[in-house]
Formats: C-alpha cells, structure tokens, sequence
C-alpha cells in the first residue's frame, strides 16, 4: 500500500463535500450517535461506485501502456478540478432544525443517496483508483477491491470523526468562518500538488 494511495484517498475524504456536510449535520444536530450512523450510511453509498469500477476496469488494467496515460491524465484532471472547485466552495454549515428524531435506517438511506449520487466517487473510482495497480499485475481485481477496502475504511473513520466533533461542539458554535477558509485553501493546494507529481510521475 503506497504512501500517495494512503495521502490521495485520505485527502478526497476528509475534503469536506456532501457526505461530510450530512455527517456534520446529523452530529450537530441530533449527537454522536447520529453522526456515527450518517458515517455508515455515506460509506455503504461508497459500494456502488466500487463494484462499478471493478467489473468495469479490471480487464482494461491489462491492455495498453495509452490506456493507463489515458487514465492518468484523467486523475490529473479530476485532482485539479478538486483544488479548483475547493477553492470556488460558498456557503455555510447548515444543520437540521427538525426536532422529531429521526431511525437509525433513514439517516443511513439519506447518508446513502448522498453518496450514491456523488459524482466525486465515481469519477474517482474510474480514473484514479487505477493508476495504484500495476499494468502487469496477475491479481489487479484482487488489487483494486483491497485498495476499495481501504478507502472505504478511511472514510468510515474520518466521517465519525467529523460527527464526533461536530457533537461535541453542537452546544457551541457551529461554525468559523476563517477556519473554514483556511481549510479549503489547504485542500486545494493539497489536490493541486499531488496533480502536478501525478502530471510529472
């Protein structure tokens, strides 16, 4: 398991989007234990994107040195449409104001759905998951559902995490301006790096 895979996937999660504003949201607005569900749920929305790119990849890991060039630029495209779009990132954290509680089985369809149709994923896992799986690789299915596994694992820990502290804070303040400002910069650059070493590998 390469350091980029473990940096890059780490990154794309943690970088606050849909599945983090609902974790957030739910941690804020209903405690932990929502946010611990809502962190489920956006990891299972994550399968669908997975099984989509496997079945539909692992035969292409095998045919050309211009596929994987292909795929390559397309995860350099999609690094730096990530800082471009972070940085362009408006509005503020907003939380549920409805008071009637909620099933634990609708935060996680909610959480789902908002995974399910996030097009982050998908194109994540179509033209960047690839690139971490050598084009004579014997195992490369086995290869891209352990690294799936992975992401899928980080995702779970880092979306608790953000309903954790979003609980703990949800009697405070609910948001920083500044703070928010800084992070997005930081992610940005964060994705236009890594592009550029991708671009440049």
């Amino acid at each position: 398991m390469s350091i980029e895979f473990l940096l890059t996937s780490l990154i794309v999660v943690a970088t606050p989007g849909t599945g983090v504003l609902y974790t957030v949201a739910a941690g804020l607005s209903r405690g932990a234990r929502a946010g611990y569900v809502a962190a489920i749920g956006c990891t299972l929305g994550i399968v669908p994107h997975m099984l989509a790119a496997i079945t539909g990849l692992a035969a292409l890991l095998h045919t050309s040195a211009l596929a994987f060039q292909v795929l390559k630029y397309l995860g350099v495209a999609y690094l730096l449409y990530m800082a471009w779009s972070t940085l362009r990132a408006r509005g503020a954290l907003t939380t549920d104001e409805d008071a009637t509680p909620r099933s634990a089985a609708k935060v996680i369809v909610s959480a789902v759905l908002i995974n399910l149709l996030n097009p982050k994923l998908t194109i994540f896992f179509l033209a960047f998951l690839p690139q971490f799986v050598g084009p004579g690789e014997s195992n490369a299915l086995l290869r891209m559902v352990e690294l799936s596994a992975v992401f899928m694992l980080l995702s779970l820990v880092v979306f608790a995490g953000y309903g954790k502290f979003a609980a703990a804070i949800r009697h405070r303040v609910m948001s920083h301006p500044p703070v928010l400002a800084w992070m997005r910069r930081v992610f940005a650059g964060a994705f236009a790096a890594l592009g550029a070493k991708l671009a440049l590998t």
